[in-house]
């Protein structure tokens, strides 16, 4: 009997460090790549460590008859329970913080202006506890995979066009996958993409080549001619190429910006950048600390060399050197915590575009990383969900049924 009670004293025990290290990593940086998946992770599923630290608790406490094995364990799991808390208890705030940026840029009866029926498919909280155990509802869409738009220089380029299950006209959301313009596919955010289409939108998720073998500017040309494509061939897929809207992801959030800033771009009616860089320039002199993904590196990959080597690639590459007035609506998402992409530089763009008489938004969350909707129904995503789709519908505002 005693060498079972000891065996179980030793689970529970690793139980509750595994619970206390993985919940350490909603406030600890990551130093690496392999430690910053754990830091995007924690504070997306902090419900879920919340109720593994209480879990280990009640287990310290029915089944450790060691003392000093349990206080050792309720320690790891108060400490576990505080920081997962963290994140919860900051929610509120957050949201009134986002909910007052985005009327401020938007205006205060910004929702009286997206139809009702629209409304009625959009998330009714901007956070939902039970879905970040169940999942969000995604609803049904038609799908079309392996669609080739173009074929430079022998690379076939790919989209995944995603639509209403009924058959109409529908704005177009051309969305663009991240990845340090190194790697990704257009099946990178299909939750997103099946979630946004059957609210009554023709998406198209798009590909482009890759760093280090094809550099910029060839991102940038396959961005545009996609639009090019999906304009020409907008009636095949119930797509109105007259109401465009560019939604990114990190390296697919400057492309996005980058395209529709161009002063020859099509007609764009929004863009929504989740994270993307904007300056080249200060992002190279400036890397985060700690650099998981070592910034210079993969910039010097993107661009064919240094920030020395070549200054004028970096500020050519830089979407913060095309603000003029008028550029689309643009909403900003960034994480606090972001060890990729710093959130200030989203704040740069933010106050340049307002300055220069543009329409933006930043929203930024305290405890989110890079890439924070990797997990569709985390904590972070499911706010940046609601406003995303309210600032869709806004900017789309009569054109979406």
């Amino acid at each position: 009997m005693a060498v079972v009670r000891s065996l179980v004293s030793i689970l529970v025990l690793l139980l509750a460090f595994t619970s206390l290290f993985l919940s350490s990593w909603i406030i600890l940086p990551a130093p690496n790549m392999f430690l910053l998946t754990l830091a995007v992770g924690a504070p997306e599923v902090s419900p879920w460590l919340l109720l593994l630290n209480l879990f280990c608790l009640l287990l310290s406490f029915f089944y450790i008859r060691y003392r000093q094995v349990q206080i050792l364990i309720c320690i790891f799991n108060v400490i576990g329970l505080l920081i997962c808390g963290s994140v919860l208890v900051k929610i509120p705030l957050t949201q009134k913080q986002m909910e007052r940026a985005m009327k401020q840029a938007l205006g205060a009866d910004y929702l009286e202006k997206i139809p009702v029926q629209l409304k009625a498919k959009m998330q009714t909280h901007p956070f939902n506890l039970v879905n970040s155990f169940r999942g969000i509802a995604l609803g049904k869409t038609r799908q079309q995979k392996d669609i080739i738009f173009a074929n430079p220089a022998g690379v076939p380029l790919k989209m995944e066009v995603y639509q209403p299950q009924e058959v109409g006209k529908y704005p177009a959301v051309i969305v663009i996958y991240g990845g340090a313009w190194q790697r990704g596919n257009p099946s990178a955010n299909s939750e997103f993409n099946q979630y946004i289409a059957q609210q009554g939108y023709t998406v198209f998720a798009i590909d482009y080549r890759h760093a280090p073998q094809y550099q910029f500017p060839s991102q940038l040309d396959d961005v545009r001619t996609a639009l090019n494509f999906i304009r020409k061939h907008a009636a095949e897929y119930e797509a109105d190429p007259e109401n465009l809207v560019l939604i990114g992801y990190s390296a697919g959030a400057h492309l996005a910006m980058l395209a529709a800033y161009q002063p020859d771009a099509p007609p764009i009616r929004a863009v929504v950048s989740y994270y993307g860089p904007v300056d080249l320039t200060e992002g190279y002199k400036s890397p985060p600390s700690p650099d998981p993904i070592n910034n210079r590196a993969v910039l010097k990959a993107f661009l064919g060399g240094s920030l020395e080597e070549l200054p004028n690639q970096y500020q050519i590459a830089s979407p913060i050197n095309y603000l003029r007035h008028p550029l689309p609506p643009t909403l900003l998402i960034y994480g606090s915590r972001d060890h990729v992409v710093k959130p200030q530089f989203g704040k740069q763009m933010y106050e340049s575009l307002h300055s220069s008489g543009n329409t933006a938004v930043f929203l930024e969350i305290p405890w989110a990383e890079h890439a924070f909707d990797a997990v569709f129904n985390g904590v972070s995503n499911q706010l940046a969900l609601y406003h995303t789709e309210r600032f869709l519908a806004w900017a789309l505002r009569g054109s979406v049924d």
